[in-house]
């Protein structure tokens, strides 16, 4: 299986959402808060490179001469989700060989930056959620629900409550 940054993203906001996305069950382009993420990530640093796909499996917002990545966020609600994301992008890269120096999360609207590192305990525990991610991908039903704050402003909000 790919694992996605989309997929460890998920694995740390909803194990549900992430089952969801796994089985092609897409609800983010119903979204509001989805699509001003969107405009937010393809307005901002409009002068540095767009995203950049690499092996139809990671899509990292830009990155500056292959050595500093930038994640773009819309607000710090969920960073731990967002910081594992740019880990993993940072984990994915250097298994192809290609040497990360730095990593940023921005937060344009909040005028505010994120430096983040990769280490040897954030390896190993990538490596715990790479399993568990591929674990909960294959199961037939989805996580139990798990009610949390973020929930009423989540694309999948209908498809769990509803």
């Amino acid at each position: 299986m790919r694992i996605s940054g989309t997929h460890v993203y998920y694995y740390f906001v909803c194990k549900r959402k992430l089952w969801c996305f796994s089985k092609a069950i897409r609800m983010e382009h119903l979204d509001e808060n989805v699509q001003l993420g969107k405009l937010l990530d393809e307005s901002s640093y409009n002068r540095d490179s767009g995203q950049v796909m690499i092996d139809e499996t990671v899509n990292i917002d830009f990155i500056r001469d292959w050595k500093v990545l930038h994640e773009v966020k819309k607000s710090r609600a969920i960073e731990e989700a967002g910081i594992w994301q740019l880990k993993y992008y940072i984990y994915f890269l250097r298994e192809k060989g290609i040497a990360i120096e730095n990593s940023i999360i921005d937060y344009p609207k909040l005028r505010r930056r994120e430096e983040v590192t990769l280490t040897e305990s954030d390896v190993a525990r990538l490596k715990e959620v790479m399993a568990d991610i591929e674990k909960i991908t294959t199961q037939q039903k989805p996580p139990k629900l798990e009610e949390k704050r973020i929930c009423k402003k989540c694309a999948y909000f209908e498809y769990c409550f509803v």
